[in-house]
């Protein structure tokens, strides 16, 4: 079935300069199409934005990820993964309060998942250690 998309919005993406880690750095020329994707096969959410032709934004949301509001339209997440920093400028102050609780709403799903992946794996690892009963003849 692939990915979902499940939220989008328009903003103009920057990314922080790797060199001063202060000053953005324009990824799209204008408004594009961001939006929130959830991957069934391997139980993820992401944020993905296209422009043109290139992925702009590939980002998956971890439970340890915080999208901050630094003004009244922009707001910004740091991606480990990555190794960079997303800001995101809307047009409204409602399209960014739209972003952000979709971010922490997709957030907490991320940490549930990450929560059911880790008890059916500390199950199978249960299992594992069960011994087989030791059955004695007379």
């Amino acid at each position: 079935m692939g990915e979902q998309p499940l939220f989008s919005a328009k903003a103009h993406v920057f990314q922080i300069d790797p060199a001063t880690k202060r000053n953005w750095i324009p990824a799209s020329k204008h408004a594009v199409t961001v939006s929130f994707f959830y991957d069934a096969s391997r139980s993820v959410y992401r944020i993905i934005s296209v422009g043109g032709t290139k992925a702009i934004i590939n980002s998956t949301i971890t439970p340890n990820m915080t999208f901050t509001k630094t003004s009244q339209k922009f707001g910004q997440w740091a991606d480990s993964r990555a190794n960079t920093v997303y800001g995101l400028g809307f047009a409204t102050e409602q399209q960014l309060q739209q972003f952000s609780e979709q971010f922490k709403e997709f957030k907490e799903a991320a940490r549930l998942v990450r929560e059911k992946s880790q008890e059916k794996f500390e199950l199978i690892n249960a299992g594992l250690n069960i011994a087989a009963p030791q059955v004695t003849t007379p």
